[in-house]
């Protein structure tokens, strides 16, 4: 059976195909709106081909498609300056390429990446009615988010109604965090009547690398104490503490905790109120200050790390400092999640700085003797997560304590087979 993966975004549609490799009966007609546990099992998913439409709504949108042979080689496809009007133009040009190409013959499946889940939900869900208006509840705490994922579920359901569709949430694998680690010390009422409380994001990428780092550790998940770091242009740490999130550095929403490319992370609420009362700017204006103006951004006019690295080794006072503040809020938060877990086995580095910038992982990494963390800058140098066998590469010295590990992550492999594991739960 074949898995077809959707990130909806306000104006794109990232997918990915796979198979599960395992042929047999397909879970057409399966029950609608039921929660499901995300055990490990089934087998290896392989890539069929993956794709992006990008401009949807502008008159010189730009799609392409790359199918990935069984000899690993890859064929592109790419049409630049077409029109694709909506999502479900969009959607369409997805499907027509897929079946072009002589996929998606055994598609039986959707799955769908969906930001907020909120307390609603805490595991895959298959999609009805009542889920979707359960995710629409949920578009106060994700209003950037959820209604362009909403859009990918509701073209995917009129145009293919013959799938089944699961929504698998970035804030499901922080579901079960301990009520020390998720309350914020506010009135309960804020909690109850407008769920202010953390929920952390990522999820997806952190429990998937969570899972990867303890099989090359060779040791069972539930035994891994690990900081997952996942540093892109959005970033988040994790405590994970025997395959389970025990604490992150998202909150209510993404822009809570570490500094990212343009987002600020942590800084003190009462700056909102300061440029609420002095600056004379609206909501609407401080919450596009912190979210779109900030980061990385604010502090050198940049948010590509690479760009900002380049900066920095020219001798740029601002980009150096960009860099500083990065590494320094990371730190620690590393410190703190290694008090949080009580005993540390490996730091995990991700996503698109995690897995490329071995500059970045070296400063993050200076002097944590006092941790149990040593680098081996050698092993460090050069290393890029998508290159290494396996999509893992141990960085560490020798006579490190703490292994320091760079995995590739893959969201949709994960968000693919926790569809598959929903949809098997079901079937049980």
């Amino acid at each position: 059976m074949q898995v077809l993966v959707l990130n909806s975004g306000s104006s794109s549609i990232k997918y990915r195909l796979f198979d599960d490799g395992r042929g047999g009966d397909s879970p057409h007609g399966v029950g609608d709106g039921a929660s499901v546990g995300t055990d490990t099992g089934g087998g290896a998913l392989v890539l069929l081909a993956r794709g992006l439409v990008e401009r949807i709504g502008e008159s010189t949108s730009t799609a392409a498609q790359t199918v990935v042979a069984a000899d690993g080689t890859a064929t592109e496809d790419v049409e630049d300056g077409i029109a694709i009007a909506d999502h479900a133009a969009g959607f369409r040009w997805i499907v027509d390429r897929l079946e072009g190409s002589g996929l998606a013959d055994d598609l039986g499946a959707i799955g769908h990446r969906v930001v907020h889940g909120g307390e609603e939900f805490s595991a895959p869900t298959v999609i009805d009615d009542a889920v979707i208006a359960r995710i629409q509840a949920q578009i106060p705490l994700a209003p950037l988010h959820n209604p362009a994922n909403l859009t990918g579920i509701e073209v995917a359901r009129e145009l293919r109604p013959d799938l089944t569709n699961v929504a698998v949430f970035d804030t499901a694998f922080h579901a079960n965090l301990p009520a020390a680690a998720y309350r914020y010390a506010v009135p309960e009422q804020l909690l109850t009547e407008q769920g202010v409380r953390r929920y952390g994001f990522h999820g997806t990428s952190h429990a998937y690398v969570a899972r990867q780092a303890a099989a090359a550790l060779g040791r069972a998940e539930e035994e891994c104490r690990l900081v997952t770091l996942h540093l892109g242009n959005g970033a988040s740490a994790a405590a994970v503490d025997g395959g389970r999130s025990v604490e992150t550095s998202m909150g209510l929403s993404p822009l809570e905790g570490l500094v990212m490319g343009t987002r600020s992370g942590d800084l003190d609420p009462a700056v909102i109120f300061h440029l609420l009362r002095e600056a004379g700017m609206t909501p609407d204006e401080v919450e596009r200050v912190l979210n779109r103006e900030s980061g990385l951004l604010g502090l050198c006019g940049d948010n590509d790390l690479r760009t900002i690295e380049d900066r920095a080794a020219a001798g740029d006072a601002a980009a150096q400092l960009a860099l500083d503040v990065y590494v320094h809020r990371i730190r620690k938060y590393l410190g703190a999640y290694a008090a949080v877990l009580g005993r540390l086995d490996a730091v995990v580095f991700t996503a698109g700085v995690g897995e490329n910038s071995d500059t970045l992982r070296a400063a993050i990494c200076a002097d944590l003797e006092v941790l149990g963390v040593r680098l081996d800058p050698a092993r460090n140098d050069g290393v890029r997560a998508s290159t290494a066998p396996g999509g893992v590469a141990a960085v560490h010295a020798d006579d490190s304590e703490v292994a320091v590990l760079v995995v590739a992550t893959d969201e949709e492999r994960e968000i693919a087979e926790q569809t598959l594991r929903a949809l098997r739960a079901l079937r049980a």
